[in-house]
């Protein structure tokens, strides 16, 4: 394993950091945030036609940079930097990806280009704000987490192809969607109000064939206008929903018969899907992380700083050794992370195969770098608003953009300990229930009885 990243690497940070410090201070983020998108439109297009951002882990045949998860977690450590709020997270790392795997040749054709040229933004949306089990970061996605039947999910029924025509001409002429509706409703979606594509999970064939597929429902298309203007989707409902932590913008989806498209051919396959799934949760995971990571250095870096100038009994706070000793702590916990982070970006590229040789990810690689990243940036962020002391404590100080994603991001994807729990369970570290909570003691073996 070669651990030096290679110059295109190098000059994806080097440009990235550059414009990312022009254009995004915290005055910056804060103004994006309250736009109705959430996020800077006119920023956002630069990244995509200037450096490409959104297609930086998509194919060349498919309008991308033809580079991997690596380039697209270095991009990401340096948007966390910033707090960058931007669709990224939703499109390059939870779209796209399922996209390229599970998509027929012509709807890759037709939204994978526009997906890397900036020109549309797409997100996934899953039911019950289970989106940390369909990626398989938490538990196994195999369930029926989708709905399985039950209020609160999305359910997909087929319709007569004489009902997909009738309900074309009642749209106008647009494309019913392949025969589908969808009728359910799905909260805490990334980007979901802005979204132009979104890749819908929901469950489909009753309880005689119970199955989670991935349905597209197309919000726009590429060159109509932005959301506002464009058509809207019969039965449809997006409202974004108040967030913590505004930087990461999330919806509630209503779907009421929303006409919709099977992601991929024929009837659709379940485990493909699961796998489809668990694949694009390592990239997502390694992404989250590496954003996580990149927030981290950045409130680290600015609480050395001011823990320097800071005087307190006619000398800086930071030559007390206490002081010195938490930041230390930090430091390692943090570069601890950035490992795990590069680590897991590097096995989902395919830098080590699956035993089974399937070229999957390493078991358990993205939940425990994700893991390991949000406990750092709590620690860190936390920390940032102790030693800035009373003014740290202000709603309006930039060190709760950093607790404020970190908070967040655990709400969303986490909790930590559901996460290494994960990584365990799929590593094999504990074989039938061996150091859990109430399970046998790792090994096998109950313990001897030792005189004293």
């Amino acid at each position: 394993m070669d651990a030096a990243f290679t110059e295109e690497q190098h000059e994806i940070r080097r440009t990235l950091r550059e414009l990312l410090l022009k254009r995004c201070g915290p005055d910056e983020v804060k103004a994006a945030v309250r736009t109705p998108p959430g996020y800077d439109t006119e920023l956002w297009q630069r990244l995509a036609g200037r450096l490409g951002l959104p297609g930086l882990a998509l194919p060349t045949a498919y309008g991308g940079v033809g580079c991997g998860p690596t380039e697209l977690v270095l991009a990401c450590e340096e948007t966390g930097r910033v707090v960058l709020p931007s669709p990224l997270i939703a499109t390059a790392a939870l779209a796209a990806p399922l996209l390229l795997a599970l998509g027929s040749e012509r709807q890759r054709t037709a939204l994978l280009p526009a997906l890397a040229a900036g020109e549309l933004t797409a997100t996934l949306a899953v039911p019950g704000g289970r989106l940390a089990t369909a990626l398989a970061l938490t538990g196994p996605n195999d369930g029926d987490w989708a709905g399985g039947g039950r209020a609160g999910g999305i359910q997909a029924r087929r319709v007569p192809e004489d009902g997909a025509a009738a309900a074309a001409s009642r749209n106008g002429g647009r494309p019913a969607g392949g025969g589908w509706r969808l009728y359910g409703e799905a909260g805490q979606v990334l980007n979901g109000h802005s979204a132009d594509v979104l890749v819908v999970a929901a469950h489909t064939g009753g309880f005689a064939r119970s199955r989670t597929l991935l349905f597209l429902v197309r919000a726009a298309d590429a060159g109509a206008a932005r959301p506002g203007a464009e058509p809207g989707v019969p039965g449809l409902l997006r409202t974004r929903q108040t967030a913590l932590d505004e930087t990461r913008p999330q919806a509630r989806l209503e779907l009421r018969d929303v006409p919709a498209e099977l992601l991929g051919e024929g009837d659709g396959d379940a485990a493909a899907v699961a796998r489809a799934l668990a694949a694009a949760g390592v990239v997502a995971a390694a992404a989250l992380a590496a954003e996580a990571v990149g927030a981290a250095d950045t409130a680290l870096a600015r609480t050395v700083a001011h823990v320097r100038q800071r005087v307190q009994f006619g000398r800086p706070i930071g030559s007390f050794q206490a002081v010195q000793h938490r930041l230390a702590d930090l430091y390692v916990a943090l570069q601890a992370a950035r490992s795990a982070a590069y680590y897991a970006a590097w096995s989902a590229g395919g830098g080590r195969s699956a035993p089974e040789g399937t070229g999957a990810a390493e078991p358990g690689v993205g939940a425990l770098a994700l893991a390991q990243a949000l406990e750092a940036l709590r620690a860190v962020a936390a920390e940032a608003v102790q030693l800035h002391g009373g003014i740290g404590f202000t709603w309006e100080h930039e060190a709760h953009l950093y607790f404020k994603r970190a908070a967040c991001d655990e709400l969303l994807l986490g909790p930590v300990h559901r996460l290494r729990a994960r990584a365990a369970e799929e590593a094999g570290l504990f074989p039938d229930g061996a150091g859990e909570p109430g399970g046998a003691p790792l090994g096998g073996r109950a313990p001897e009885a030792v005189e004293v």
